[in-house]
């Protein structure tokens, strides 16, 4: 699978789109709002907000409404804090994602969101500038020194491929066999590949980032994860799990091959608090303000039954991994799919509250001589005909 080509969340406005299914993504971003609103805060106090223009970076913003959510609450802590260097400052905002997300959407839902500022904030609203950048934040996508504020949201738990070696035969049978995540059944080499792609990328995430943000810059990443030391626990593949049974159910009715399954494995990781620490300690360029987990309702907290619960956590799971999914298995599957996913969920919903856990972190870029040097240009890689 070529992650970079296939992963996106389902575009546009429809039933199964991400913009009709991302309760649980805007929970998140409410859940960590307070500690958005201290690091940008903190910003705007140090001695870098002094400077003209200032770059902010919402690293895998997809589409749909929480697009603007972030950029609309970093406006709100701006004017909070009563910065007169804020009223000064011109803001460059950029939208990452990669190639195939759906900036189409983003770009139409624009002027609206710009009117919507207007009234709110008045002629301060004429400070921001808002653009795209397509691309991979596993390597660098900003000039050196050139952003100030980093946020990410349920995004840096995408691998940057599958890791590799998993479709491999041993003795015959397929080394994650019936599974398409860890599971407790997987063998420790399941385990440990997926253990150390997420450090490749992580590493990766965290030297990019250390080479575009400026010294006293902020950073805010939030993703899934788990407390435990152990990666099988249900908090974080649970949703996986039940997915795999769906497609074994297939399988047992000849409606997919077994292989299908067997080598279909998702580009995903949910690591432990220690994790983060370790990689944050071994990279060297962040200091860590805070790192708390947070617990997240699969159904997003909404009080309907567990019936209708499984229907919505399936629409919410769909609309994240549809476009994987239907390019291994192919497309004419992924109704009767997510309808046996969602009787799945249900049931499983009705038996125990499984909730995500969502680590939240909070840092602060370390000086470097290079610091010094401010940003002289306005970059801006977007191209509004890239459609998802």
């Amino acid at each position: 699978m070529e992650v970079l080509q296939v992963l996106h969340m389902n575009q546009g406005n429809g039933e199964t789109s991400y913009a009709q299914n991302s309760t649980v993504q805007g929970k998140i971003l409410s859940i960590a709002k307070p500690i958005i609103d201290e690091a940008v805060q903190k910003l705007l106090c140090s001695n870098i907000a002094a400077i003209g223009s200032m770059g902010i970076a919402d690293l895998g913003c997809s589409s749909g409404p929480n697009a603007f959510l972030i950029i609309s609450e970093i406006i709100d802590a701006i004017h909070a804090t009563h910065s007169s260097s804020s009223s000064s400052t011109e803001f460059r905002v950029f939208l990452n994602d990669l190639f195939s997300n759906d900036f189409n959407t983003i770009f139409m839902s624009l002027p609206a969101f710009y009117n919507q500022l207007k009234k709110e904030k008045g002629d301060r609203f004429e400070s921001f500038f808002i653009s795209a950048v397509p691309g991979s934040f596993y390597g660098r996508l900003f000039p050196a020194k050139s952003l100030h504020f980093v946020h990410s949201s349920s995004s840096l738990h995408w691998l940057s491929q599958v890791p590799p070696g998993l479709d491999c035969q041993a003795g015959g049978k397929a080394l994650n066999k019936g599974k398409i995540y860890i599971s407790k059944t997987s063998p420790q080499c399941v385990l440990d590949a997926y253990s150390l792609q997420f450090h490749k990328d992580f590493s990766l995430f965290l030297k990019s980032r250390a080479e575009e943000i400026v010294g006293g810059g902020r950073m805010v990443l939030s993703l899934m994860g788990r407390s435990s030391s152990d990666p099988s626990t249900q908090e974080s593949c649970y949703q996986w799990e039940l997915l795999a049974h769906a497609l074994m159910s297939m399988v047992l009715e000849g409606l997919i091959e077994e292989e299908k399954v067997d080598s279909f494995n998702a580009p995903y990781y949910a690591p432990s608090e220690e994790q983060l620490k370790l990689e944050l300690e071994n990279e060297g360029s962040f200091t860590v303000d805070r790192l708390e987990a947070f617990e997240i309702d699969w159904d997003g907290g909404a009080e309907i039954s567990v019936v209708t619960s499984g229907q919505r956590v399936a629409k919410t799971i769909r609309a994240v991994v549809e476009s994987m999914i239907e390019s291994h298995f192919g497309k004419d599957i992924m109704d009767d799919l997510f309808r046996r996913y969602a009787e799945l969920v249900a049931d499983h919903l009705s038996k125990s509250r499984t909730k995500y856990i969502n680590l939240v972190l909070s840092g602060c870029v370390i000086h470097t001589p290079l610091d010094n040097l401010c940003p002289l240009i306005f970059f801006n890689s977007s191209d509004p005909t890239v459609e998802n």
